[in-house]
Formats: structure tokens, C-alpha cells, sequence
């Protein structure tokens, strides 16, 4: 795991131990279209648990030119798409399953 890598994890980890994310709107709504039935809590412990093997890569955004982290845990055997951005917070921008969404990913 490359040390860019290894430090996001640990913020991402650090952020959602301490409850400091925020989900934007387009995210909750995906969250509440699961199947799973997962709630904000079920994705905090979701963000704790993002592993390196999981990231998938990273994009610009269009918007604020800012890196968005990318990654694809398993949730009762599905792939979710979790994509991120770390500020003074961690903020979940997309949260659904893993075979919509996809973007052109740059990998570390």
C-alpha cells in the first residue's frame, strides 16, 4: 500500500470514528435506495472498516477540482460504490451499488 493511500485510510478511519462526516444529499438518497436496509450509522462503521484493497482510485472533481477517493467494499456480498472527499471532514459524496456510477478512475 503506497503511503498517499495509507494516510487517506487513516483519515477516512480517524473521520468516521469521531462522526466527523457528511453525507451529501445525492448520497443519502442512495444509501436509502439500497437493499440493506443501512442507515448513516451502518455507513460510519463502513467507512471504518475501508481497507486498501477496496480502493478502487480517484477522480477530479468537475466542481471543485478537488481528489475524490473511490472505493468498493462488499456488503452482504454486493459491491458499493463509496465515493469520497476528505476536508476538515470527511464528505460521502456518492454512496450505491457498485455497477452504476462508474468513472474514469486514476489509480495512485
Amino acid at each position: 500500500m503506497s503511503r498517499g493511500l495509507s494516510r487517506v485510510l487513516a483519515r477516512v478511519h480517524s473521520l468516521a470514528r469521531a462522526g466527523k462526516v457528511r453525507f451529501t444529499h445525492k448520497a443519502l438518497c442512495e444509501l436509502a435506495s439500497l437493499d440493506f436496509g443501512l442507515d448513516e450509522n451502518d455507513a460510519l462503521d463502513i467507512l471504518t472498516n475501508l481497507t486498501a484493497e477496496e480502493w478502487v482510485g480517484r477522480v477530479t472533481s468537475e466542481h471543485t477540482g478537488e481528489w475524490m477517493h473511490i472505493f468498493k467494499p462488499a456488503v452482504a456480498g454486493t459491491a458499493i460504490y463509496v465515493k469520497l472527499i476528505l476536508r476538515a471532514e470527511c464528505v460521502v459524496i456518492s454512496f450505491h451499488e457498485g455497477g452504476r456510477g462508474r468513472d474514469k478512475e486514476e489509480q495512485w
